[in-house]
């Protein structure tokens, strides 16, 4: 009676939003008196199966079909309804991203499970099965009582920290059978988004909108991410007029984050762009309009032109480094 998760990597390795949901499966587990197995797809290391138990993973099911390596929703959904079945678990935790959406809702169908898309806290088991998700784009919160007997849950990335323990997780081989069927839709071509840091994974982020007027005056927003070890992004019309590449869009249409501090330059803030970032725990606004919509949704907001503030915090970052170094 595991708890089972899917644990998605990059090339291998492990993405930081993945063994925060490894890190939740093992609280939902510790409380329900049971143990944590964690599912791995397609080509990946032994050894980095196994560190799966540093975060609280006691035993890992690896599918080895190569086809795998590349997301396929069909065939996700189809080893992970056999995983559960095998392990017979009561709990699957997925993350609500761009995998998970496309994955829990059919693993869910497929168990005649219950689901809670976009989980912000661990399970209160004291009357029930009770998880708190976002509603209304993150502009509110509602408490789901889930009472059938399998439970699935996507859990929204970066709401708790990762912390790294001791131990390691036995790793065996998952046997699914995998038909042409099940990769039905073919993937032919994979552009990776540049960039040191996944904007996904970023614990910081700098974003610019139209105000900065033009994709030459990028390199001062870049600057500042240089020195924050910060992600860029950008909105919608930013990334529609090709000044930006449309992985860093983020927005209702575009990608979800949620960063610790979320820096938002020359964006007016409408409320499809607020849909994809309002879970930021600090949101800054730069933005020489003063009744830009953005400011009201800011912790902090400062009303100015971008090519004059942003060198200016920018110098202000170097000097604080030089101070504390």
């Amino acid at each position: 009676m595991s708890v089972i998760v899917l644990a998605e990597h990059a090339q291998g390795v492990f993405k930081k939003k993945s063994l925060e949901a490894v890190q939740y499966a093992a609280q939902i587990a510790k409380a329900m008196g049971t143990g944590v197995t964690a599912i791995a797809m397609g080509n990946v290391a032994e050894a980095e199966m196994q560190s799966l138990g540093m975060y609280g993973a006691q035993k890992v099911l690896h599918a080895t079909d190569a086809r795998l390596d590349n997301f396929n929703s069909r065939a996700y959904t189809k080893v992970l309804v056999a995983a559960a079945q095998q392990e017979g678990a009561k709990v699957i935790v997925g993350l609500h991203d761009t995998t998970g959406r496309a994955v829990m809702p059919r693993v869910a169908a497929r168990l005649q499970a219950g689901m809670v898309a976009g989980a912000v806290s661990y399970p209160d088991l004291s009357n029930g099965f009770v998880v708190k998700k976002n509603v209304f784009s993150g502009k509110a919160f509602a408490y789901v009582n889930v009472t059938s007997d399998i439970k699935v849950i996507g859990l929204m990335p970066n709401t708790f920290a990762v912390v790294k323990g001791e131990g390691s997780a036995t790793v065996s081989n998952l046997s699914v059978s995998l038909s042409d069927a099940d990769f039905s839709v073919k993937v032919l071509q994979v552009n990776k988004a540049s960039g040191s840091i996944p904007l996904s994974e970023a614990e910081l982020v700098v974003s610019g909108g139209r105000g900065m007027k033009g994709p030459e005056n990028w390199y001062v927003l870049e600057d500042l991410a240089k020195e924050l070890g910060a992600a860029t992004a950008c909105s919608r019309p930013v990334a529609d007029s090709h000044w930006r590449p449309h992985g860093e869009h983020v927005g209702q249409t575009g990608g979800t984050i949620r960063p610790n501090l979320y820096i938002a330059v020359g964006i007016s803030g409408a409320i499809q762009h607020l849909a994809g970032v309002n879970g930021s725990k600090t949101i800054v606004v730069i933005n020489k309009d003063p009744e830009a919509p953005f400011f009201k949704a800011a912790d902090y907001g400062v009303i100015g032109d971008a090519m004059e503030v942003v060198p200016k915090l920018t110098e202000a970052v170097k000097k604080f480094k030089a101070s504390h170094s």
